[in-house]
């Protein structure tokens, strides 16, 4: 055979192989649709969710599995066990069919088929017919960055048996000028793309329906006066993402209002418990407790990495610099701020300002307390944060293992919808944009003394989106509409 013939049958082979994937893809991508709208199971892959994303993408996330996670599972043994799964009789669960696909490759000769493994796997999983989770009506008070994108997470995952039901937004005017532009800015952002969905406006009920929900806008100046019972509203969860209360005094008012029950601040609270879901969730007296802060942005994006660090090699102190997109606070030209350097053009300007990430950890992890300092610069760029830790640990470490520390708790343990763990030498904060996890782990950044003692650690974040995955599943607990896990 010729060269040429050889080349090109190389070629031919190596294309026939790819399309055979991506007809593997679309099996894999058809059972996840039918899960999650017949029977709310949600499957993800190694954490990665599968849903709005296409063939090459599931593709690429094989090959993820195999390049960070170390499990080179097959897209064949995916497929396949994601459509044994629909003959199941399954309550609504979120499950890692990467994990499940993972087991498989190293189990199989312990059972006669995947029907019998699976049975095996998800024994604590089968409905009993009575399991079908109550959905939880939400409002948004308030309609801006973190609303908007809570709207548009809170929809996408609509199914039967949602678990949280988006029924109002809540806003300063609720005329139709008003309505129309805020189903503009809903629909196209500069950031996050234009909404994969369909949104329609009903001026007289005064509703956005998107995706077939119809969800009321309610224009109030007073948010104890609201009767939310009357759009057919009950025992409903409030997220208050305005920035204007922050107190337990002021979140207050909120349930004053008619039908609702239980507030989360999308900000660092007072006087109020302080979570970092996946950290200190379980602490909450949720029958009780009625107002709850699901702290910063930066909190979320430290604290995963910091736990990590602390619990495995103990941290004596450490200083935070955070390096922050720029946020609505600032002006777009110089003009009067009353803070200080805030003043100055947030388009063309560094600016030093201060954040209380450092104090803020201490209510997540005391054990952290009086250890850390922390400053912030803020960078022209309307999306994508870095936060860069410099700890002082009490055991002598390295490089590699503080990477295996953190690559663990990515991989297994309470924190892995928290933590990504980045392998790339290319790592651009625009990269991370749209990443659903709070904590991007820059593998490649690390640095440790000679001593062993001093290291430093960068974790990227979406400080929009990141965080807002972040506060939809504080959510869901607070709600207690949680389904079975298997990650």
């Amino acid at each position: 055979m010729s060269s040429s013939s050889l080349v090109q049958d190389t070629y031919s082979n190596e294309l026939k192989v790819y399309v055979n994937q991506e007809k593997a893809a679309l099996d894999l991508l058809n059972s996840v649709g039918k899960l999650l709208f017949d029977k709310s199971i949600e499957l993800v892959l190694f954490r990665n969710h599968l849903v709005d994303i296409n063939a090459t993408e599931v593709i690429r996330l094989h090959k993820y599995a195999g390049e960070v996670v170390g499990k080179p599972i097959s897209i064949f043994d995916t497929a396949d066990l994601a459509r044994e799964l629909i003959s199941m009789e399954l309550a609504p669960a979120k499950i890692d069919i990467g994990k499940l696909a993972s087991e498989w490759l190293a189990e199989r000769d312990h059972y006669k088929n995947q029907s019998e493994f699976l049975g095996e796997k998800l024994k604590n999983f089968m409905s009993d017919g009575g399991s079908d989770i109550e959905p939880r009506d939400v409002v948004l008070f308030g309609f801006g960055r973190i609303g908007r994108l809570a709207a548009r997470e809170l929809v996408k995952q609509a199914g039967k048996g949602q678990q949280l039901r988006l029924r109002a937004i809540v806003a300063r005017e609720d005329d139709d000028l008003s309505i129309k532009k805020r189903a503009a800015l809903f629909e196209n952002d500069s950031v996050h793309g234009r909404f994969k969905g369909t949104v329609d406006i009903d001026y007289e009920n005064k509703c956005l329906l998107v995706n077939g929900q119809r969800i009321h806008i309610i224009g109030a100046k007073d948010p104890s006066a609201i009767d939310y019972t009357q759009y057919g509203i009950q025992n409903a969860l409030l997220i208050d993402n305005t920035g204007v209360y922050k107190d337990r005094d002021a979140l207050g008012i909120h349930l004053k209002a008619t039908g609702i029950s239980k507030v989360i601040l999308t900000a660092p609270g007072k006087e109020v418990p302080n979570i970092v879901y996946g950290i200190n969730h379980r602490d909450l007296d949720i029958e009780n407790e009625t107002i709850f802060s699901a702290a910063s942005c930066t909190t979320n994006a430290i604290c995963p990495i910091l736990k990590s660090i602390h619990d495995a090699l103990g941290i004596d102190k450490g200083h935070i610099e955070t390096v922050h997109a720029y946020t609505n606070d600032q002006n777009l030209l110089d003009n009067m701020h009353k803070k200080s350097r805030r003043g100055r053009s947030a388009a063309v300007n560094m600016v030093i300002t201060e954040t209380g990430a450092g104090k803020a950890v201490t209510k997540v992890i005391p054990d952290l307390k009086d250890k850390l300092t922390a400053n912030a610069v803020r960078v022209p760029t309307p999306n994508g944060s870095l936060a860069i830790i410099h700890a002082y640990v009490n055991a002598q470490t390295s490089v590699e293992e503080v990477n295996a520390i953190v690559r663990k708790n990515a991989l297994n343990g309470d924190l892995v919808n928290q933590i990504y763990y980045s392998v790339s030498e290319e790592l651009v904060s625009s990269d991370i944009v749209g990443n659903d996890c709070c904590s991007v782990f820059d593998s490649q950044a690390t640095i440790v003394s000679n001593d062993g003692k001093g290291i430093v650690l960068y974790v990227w974040y979406d400080n929009e989106f990141g965080y807002t995955k972040q506060v939809i599943r504080l959510a869901k607990y607070v709600a207690k509409v949680r389904r079975n896990i298997y990650y």
